[in-house]
């Protein structure tokens, strides 16, 4: 007569996502439950897991195995619902059904009968062929699913920082920037992109800077996760899977950067690097690296001194040939002085409207350049697919599997000059609309760029230094900053208006009348000629303004 046992369950689902969005652990612990009540089995554990059956060490397994060993031998049955829960694959099926047998437990099924006889074994192990043949066709299936998604634009892996997934009607799950994340990252890629930030040192700063950033279990931003963040090209709106030779193609996401960006990041990281700024010195010191000594035209350094009460800020040259060596400038004192000058380059409300002129322009002049240059981009785009149809040839003829490597690699290389002149296309026809935005944001800069100094934000201060400024700036000791060399719209100005305009040095910027016309009015005035060099300094001069003056 069948003596009842004691009974274990074991269930198991092959990932975490099928935990939390399934109901698979919960059916098999109720068949099996159900199959216990009918054998008159006493149910006193259940053991899961949630780990694909390939393998055989799984915590769920190793503590039941555990559990049967504290037990007195053939004193509990080990109930599973189906045998591709037990394993999915013939090796790992043999070694766990010895193990639960070393372990003393009694292996039992409501969906097969075990058995010691040859034709037991024969047919249970014919399941256990079957159920691993299904695990790699589901997998094989599996991941030519995911090379097509990739091929056709989408990202499968897990979503990275600053993008999530969302359902689409059409297209599946697919990425969307997620904010705030999304613009912090893409600020810090144009960043370095364009050396604002120096290292990646300084990238992390600017990440530690911002409390919605994530961090690890330490509280700290990884060194790794900027490493992947400035490396992968998903930010600039490309995938690739170089693992699957998948090459870098356009993804179906929006780029946090474009793909120029993206490329001198890549440039910037394989190049020499640059000395990190210090932490402590940089927002003390904002003029530090950026202000000559004004006797031997060398950097000056910047530290705080001990006094007898306190600690002073001090600016110092350290050239040991200099007559200022080992002399110091306050920098309180600097500070000020800095914006006194800063509130010198404020242009009078005439000198705005001939800007705004000038300006428009520019922009004109570059636009028609930009179809001009889009021309040329779809000229170059054609003879790059020639180029890669002559190398696809090559590769069929040759028959040395090193030529056919460095062929593949020169196509691919082909390939991204496509991908970048594509990219130089669409960005060629750029809409005049913009042109109000960017005006706005250059013209708030020109009336008060005071302002954006005021900023916390030592990143919005190096924008003042580079906006204003051509070169860095003189210090003289005890008498302060010397006549600047300023950058546009300034210097266009100067060249092309000198017979009208003058910047006047510590004093705020007005309109000569002197040297007026009498019949004209200062809104009559003629624009000047901008040369093509000053064209796209002044264009960039609109786009950086309207990228950096946030503060606003």
């Amino acid at each position: 007569m069948y003596k009842p046992k004691k009974a274990v369950l074991y269930c198991r689902v092959s990932s975490k996502k099928q935990v939390s969005e399934g109901s698979g652990l919960g059916s098999q612990e109720t068949r099996c439950r159900e199959y216990a009540r009918y054998k008159g089995h006493n149910v006193i554990a259940v053991f899961q897991d949630d780990i694909t059956g390939k393998y055989v060490e799984r915590r769920g397994m190793m503590k039941m195995l555990s559990f049967l060993q504290s037990t007195p031998k053939n004193s509990h049955v080990v109930i599973i619902d189906d045998i591709s829960r037990l394993a999915r694959g013939l090796e790992a099926h043999i070694k766990l059904r010895q193990l639960i047998s070393d372990a003393g437990g009694i292996l039992e099924s409501p969906s097969i009968e075990f058995g010691d006889d040859p034709d037991s074994l024969l047919h249970e192990n014919l399941m256990a062929s079957v159920s691993q043949h299904q695990r790699e066709k589901n997998a094989e299936q599996t991941l030519n699913r995911m090379k097509a998604r990739v091929s056709a634009g989408f990202n499968v892996t897990r979503a990275p920082y600053g993008y999530r997934y969302q359902k689409s009607t059409s297209h599946g799950k697919v990425l969307v920037r997620d904010e705030p994340l999304a613009s912090i990252i893409q600020e810090a890629l144009k960043g370095y992109a364009t050396g604002r930030f120096q290292s990646q040192v300084e990238v992390r700063r600017f990440f530690e800077s911002k409390p919605l950033f994530p961090r690890n279990k330490h509280g700290d931003v990884g060194a790794q996760h900027i490493k992947d963040i400035l490396t992968r090209p998903i930010y600039a709106g490309y995938v690739h899977a170089p693992s699957w030779n998948i090459s870098m193609r356009k993804g179906f996401h929006e780029g946090l950067i474009s793909l120029a960006e993206f490329e001198a990041i890549q440039e910037r990281l394989n190049g020499k690097a640059k000395v990190p700024t210090r932490k402590d010195l940089a927002v003390d010191f904002p003029l530090r690296g950026f202000v000559l000594c004004g006797d031997c035209n060398h950097s000056m350094t910047a530290s705080w001194s001990k006094g007898k009460y306190k600690q002073y800020p001090y600016y110092r040259c350290e050239q040991k040939s200099c007559i200022s060596n080992g002399k110091s400038a306050n920098a309180n004192k600097m500070h000020a002085e800095f914006k006194e000058l800063l509130g010198t380059m404020t242009p009078s409300k005439p000198l705005i409207l001939l800007f705004t002129k000038i300006f428009k322009d520019v922009w004109d002049k570059k636009l028609e350049l930009l179809d001009d240059d889009k021309a040329v981009l779809k000229h170059e785009l054609i003879k790059l697919d020639k180029q890669i149809d002559d190398f696809l040839g090559r590769i069929v003829e040759a028959e040395s599997p090193t030529v056919m490597k460095a062929f593949d690699k020169r196509i691919q290389e082909l390939e991204k000059k496509k991908l970048l002149l594509a990219e130089q296309i669409e960005l060629s026809a750029h809409p005049k609309t913009e042109f109000s935005n960017s005006l706005r944001s250059a013209l708030e800069f020109l009336s008060n760029p005071q302002k954006l100094w005021d900023s916390p934000q030592i990143e919005d201060k190096r924008a003042v230094l580079k906006l204003t400024f051509a070169e860095q700036l003189v210090y003289i000791r005890k008498k302060g900053f010397g006549t600047p060399k300023m950058s546009l719209p300034f210097n266009i100005l100067e060249d092309n208006c000198a017979s009208n305009f003058r910047m006047v040095p510590l004093g705020r910027i007005e309109l000569p009348t002197s040297s007026l016309p009498m019949t004209r009015s200062t809104t009559e005035l003629q624009r000047p000629m901008v040369s093509a060099g000053q064209i796209k300094i002044a264009f960039d001069f609109l786009s950086e303004t309207r990228g950096r003056c946030h503060s606003f």
